[in-house]
């Protein structure tokens, strides 16, 4: 697996997005605890990870959140868990964790 450290997370991104990019440089800005590392979804990091949780890369193929503790989320789950980690007020974003899954992807599929 992917040897990243306890206290980090890694977001593995479409490095060909262009709003997948700038959702990382936003995140970038906004780390200020510096919890995340990054990688792209086509590098080494990214296929090593796909394979071991099964991602169906037809289905997800933007943000992806893994971490030793947690494992693997995508998608608005991804997004919104990013969001909790990141300044206050973003954090609050993760009051949307509420909304079920399926209506939470359908509105991130949209802006997608």
């Amino acid at each position: 697996m992917i040897d990243i450290p306890e206290n980090k997370e890694l977001i593995l991104f479409d490095g060909v997005c262009n709003l997948c990019n700038s959702s990382v440089q936003f995140v970038i800005r906004n780390d200020k605890k510096n919890i995340f590392l990054f990688a792209p979804l086509q590098g080494k990091a990214g296929q090593v990870v796909i394979a071991k949780f099964n991602v169906d890369t037809s289905k997800t193929d933007s943000i992806l959140l893994y971490s030793k503790k947690n494992g693997i989320s995508v998608k608005s789950t991804a997004a919104l868990n990013i969001a909790r980690r990141l300044r206050f007020p973003i954090s609050l974003l993760a009051i949307f964790l509420i909304i079920p899954i399926f209506i939470r992807n359908w509105v991130y599929d949209l802006i997608a």
